[in-house]
């Protein structure tokens, strides 16, 4: 979303303009970042190639880009320098090269990491990321954040293909059967129990069921063809543009048996971790708070958070916020250890437990989810392929027992 802004900067000029972010309260920390005082934020309807272009950087290549500038600081390395080399050693991959010389031009002018990775064009960053970055290169401990960093986004990128390669069999196996069953139906059963009809033998009534099946997909299948598209891109646009609706479907997916589980373990674990490198890097509380609940994919949850951030800032512990806040349940061991980390001042050390504890525990989940998923599906397949050969087999059998 492309937001405009009017304001003063570090130097008492004015300043105004436009900037990308997804949320307000993203646009604000951006801001906040680049040293400007804004008296005027609202949303751009404003027009820009970079809107369409622009595009948020893949977690596999982000982590590659914290690690390798991290083992160039570590080293000793100016920062000019590694991206400079860092930059010569892409230089086959257009769209990455150019952000490597967007920051190296950047740099050269004499402006900060932070400010660089925040004013670039070609790639969207997350704004945590930026913000760690900004605390951490004014506390010297650069090099050790983008390492964590790296780390992190690979971890990130690690489970999404997980998740995509134990997906890719079911989701093939169910294509199939979806196909297959749609032939039978609809070419296979109306030619054979036609025969049947022609005697004028009575058909049983499984068969007249799969027939009136295969009729109605017959007479209608472009407009069901048609209708399934409308509703995807209607679903996609609603969940996409219209608020109240992805935060229903959002609560409704956290409220699902298992599947809920797995949604808030993923969301809690990244918020946990997240929120303890940030504090490792040395962000106060409030802020880090604030920052992280931006994080969240599942509205629900980040409604929740967000709201509870607010009353952090406030001088509230954000286990007493969450506590009294109305949305989605969490998970009582999250709370729990949440409560404790705020009491004894090991947020950071605890959430970080705790991350690791919800990615153990849903690595188990997702791995029973998947062993059960196949043998439903196989039992599916072979129900709807049972139906369809009775409704074929049925009429064989009368006309043999009338005979």
């Amino acid at each position: 979303m492309l937001f405009k802004y009017k304001g003063i900067d570090k130097l008492g000029k004015s300043a105004k303009g436009t900037l990308e972010a997804s949320t307000q309260d993203e646009a604000k920390s951006k801001l906040k970042a680049m040293g400007i005082y804004y008296e005027l934020l609202k949303p751009s309807k404003q027009l820009s190639l970079d809107e369409f272009s622009k595009r948020e950087m893949p977690s596999v290549l982000l982590s590659g880009f914290a690690k390798e500038l991290s083992s160039y600081l570590n080293s000793g390395m100016a920062m000019l320098t590694a991206l400079k080399l860092m930059e010569n050693q892409h230089e086959d991959e257009k769209k990455y090269s150019s952000f490597l010389n967007s920051l190296k031009s950047m740099i050269d002018e004499g402006k900060s990491l932070n400010v660089a990775l925040t004013s670039q064009k070609v790639f969207s960053l997350p704004n945590f990321f930026t913000q760690s970055i900004s605390v951490s290169s004014s506390g010297g401990k650069l090099g050790e954040v983008l390492t964590n960093m790296g780390n992190f986004f690979s971890s990130q990128s690690k489970v999404k293909k997980q998740i995509s390669s134990a997906m890719a069999y079911p989701i093939f196996i169910l294509s199939v059967a979806i196909l297959m069953s749609g032939f039978l139906i609809t070419f296979v059963v109306p030619k054979i129990t036609g025969i049947f009809e022609d005697t004028g033998q009575e058909l049983p009534e499984i068969t007249q069921f799969v027939l009136s099946i295969s009729d109605f997909l017959k007479a209608h299948y472009i407009t069901l063809f048609i209708s399934l598209i409308i509703w995807v891109i209607v679903y996609k646009f609603s969940y996409k543009n219209i608020t109240s609706f992805k935060l229903s479907v959002d609560k409704l997916m956290i409220r699902l048996p298992i599947i809920g589980t797995i949604i808030q373990n993923y969301e809690l674990g990244r918020f946990s971790y997240i929120l303890s490198l940030m504090l490792n890097s040395g962000v106060s509380y409030a802020q880090a708070v604030e920052l992280a609940s931006t994080t969240f994919n599942n509205n629900g949850l980040k409604k929740l958070f967000a709201d509870a951030s607010i009353k952090v800032v406030e001088g509230n512990k954000l286990s007493n916020a969450l506590a009294i806040s109305k949305g989605v349940k969490l998970k009582r061991n999250f709370m729990q250890s949440l409560a404790l980390g705020e009491e004894s001042s090991e947020v950071a050390h605890i959430l970080d437990n705790i991350a690791k504890l919800y990615n153990e525990e849903n690595e188990d989940k997702i791995k029973l989810l998947l062993s059960l998923l196949e043998p439903i599906m196989m039992l599916f397949i072979a129900g709807i392929v049972g139906v369809i050969v009775v409704a074929m087999l049925l009429p064989i059998f009368s006309m043999n027992l009338g005979a």
